[in-house]
């Protein structure tokens, strides 16, 4: 393997390390709201996931999102068991905004084409984060009938596509911003 090989490797692995920490804290930096069922929370995890399919591509980012994420669920005794269904939902949003943005819009840096990105992303997961809350935690983990299980997922809307919606919009910026720090410095990887 030569050395610039080598380098872009070595330079992809601690931008996929750097962003799975900010995942973790982004999703730590929440406020939480009570509710019947349970509870909901705003967080900026998903901005950060966002900003990890951009930065680092579909597969990068995915893993990156989904590590992140886990690493999240870790740490909080009422999510340790949804660790590895996290890093798969979680991973899903990094790996739709890179696959849209470096596959649709070739890399092409820009506020609109990043938006649409995380935009595609935010969508696919709350579909799938909504769908395991009806499934994995009204029916199975709590029990419910169906429509009580329903009732959890009506709860967890408003805060999912509030997060999805914030990270859509800030997202963006971030990306646009560090496309062109990583472009000047020379750092900026082809996943492609």
């Amino acid at each position: 393997m030569n050395g610039s090989k080598s380098r872009q490797i070595l330079t992809t692995l601690c931008m996929a390390a750097v962003m799975a920490a900010l995942v973790a804290l982004g999703s730590k930096l929440e406020i939480q709201i009570p509710s019947i069922l349970g509870s909901s929370r705003f967080h900026l995890g998903n901005v950060m996931c966002a900003l990890s399919g951009l930065l680092l591509g579909p597969w990068w980012g995915g893993l990156a999102a989904g590590i992140g994420s886990a690493i999240f669920d870790l740490f909080d005794p009422l999510r340790i068991m949804e660790a590895p269904i996290t890093f798969l939902t979680k991973g899903l949003y990094g790996v739709v905004a890179g696959a849209v943005y470096f596959k649709v819009f070739k890399g092409k840096s820009n506020y609109v084409s990043e938006a649409v990105a995380s935009a595609l992303a935010a969508v696919s997961y709350i579909a799938v984060y909504l769908v395991k809350c009806f499934f994995y935690n009204g029916l199975l983990v709590k029990g419910l009938t169906p429509d009580g299980a329903w009732l959890g997922v009506l709860e967890k809307v408003p805060s999912s596509v509030f997060n999805g919606v914030v990270a859509v919009i800030f997202a963006p910026i971030l990306g646009v911003a560090l496309h062109k720090a990583l472009k000047a410095a020379h750092l900026e990887a082809n996943f492609t």
